[in-house]
């Protein structure tokens, strides 16, 4: 028998996907998904939608978000799977970190059109959801013919090295695994192994995030280098964290393809066993 098919990193259009959570749904039970997770940055606004339009299709629906968190000088984002979506903590946290986004993105806009042809109400006209980033920004770049596609805005302009690029505020990487795994959720680092052992946390900093409530770490994603992959497994048996594996879905905003990379069933179970906030839900 085939292994049901789980998915635990998707995103809509209440942050930088380009579905709404019913067409992300949709999208999900067409690619034969048993499971998926809706983890939109910093927001639960599509939970509702996604659990409406998952009703009687049988796909599971498993809530949860992914956190923006900074490490040193890194950007490192943490999935936080089925935690309480009303704890005050978080969510004056992520409204902090949503706030800074737009201001934020309105001040990056501003610097790239003293260079280029695009204006803040380009992104805004791109933006739908409540969580505008830079995604949005890429957007209004391709709308206005400046570049080809999302992934080029993010490789030319809007890369860090380009000069327009502003870091944003976030809690500490420590602190957003404390936030998640106290609202009674289970975090897992996403992607952490992007660019190499560079972009991997060093142990001593890993033996932290587990005392504060590390769950797992996301190894099966397309942007993990091979060898940062072979740390992190070793790292997941050696601290007993859970691995999972997911797609980042984006609906068209990247080439990453539903189910490319999956969770066992077994780690899934282990993930849901460290939470209190929220159940999985199938309708």
């Amino acid at each position: 028998m085939t292994a049901p098919a789980i998915d635990l990193h998707c995103h809509s259009s209440v942050s930088d996907g380009t579905e709404t959570p019913t067409q992300l749904v949709r999208a999900a039970v067409a690619a034969g998904l048993d499971t998926m997770a809706i983890t939109d940055h910093d927001s639960t606004a599509g939970w509702d939608e996604a659990l409406t339009a998952a009703r009687g299709t049988g796909l599971q629906i498993i809530r949860g978000m992914e956190l923006s968190t900074r490490h040193e000088w890194r950007s490192v984002h943490v999935l936080g799977y089925l935690f309480d979506p009303h704890d005050q903590r978080l969510l004056t946290e992520t409204g902090r970190i949503r706030d800074d986004r737009l201001n934020r993105a309105e001040r990056m806009v501003t610097r790239i059109a003293e260079d280029y042809d695009v204006t803040w109400s380009d992104v805004l006209a791109q933006s739908g959801g409540v969580s505008i980033g830079r995604p949005h920004i890429a957007d209004a770049l391709v709308a206005r013919g400046i570049v080809g596609t999302r992934s080029e805005a993010f490789e030319t302009i809007l890369h860090f090295r380009a000069g327009y690029y502003l870091p944003h505020e976030a809690p500490t990487l420590l602190d957003g695994v404390r936030l998640i795994a106290e609202a009674g959720g289970a975090p897992v680092i996403a992607h952490p192994a992007t660019r190499g052992r560079e972009a991997v946390i060093d142990e001593p900093m890993l033996r932290q995030l587990v005392e504060a409530g590390l769950a797992g770490l996301e190894v099966g994603h397309r942007e993990n280098t091979p060898e940062g992959r072979a740390l992190l497994e070793k790292w997941a048996q050696r601290y007993d964290l859970v691995v999972t594996g997911s797609s980042d879905y984006h609906g068209e905003g990247k080439p990453n393809r539903l189910a490319e990379n999956t969770t066992s069933p077994e780690s899934l179970e282990r993930l849901i066993a460290r939470t209190r906030g929220a159940a999985p839900v199938r309708d």
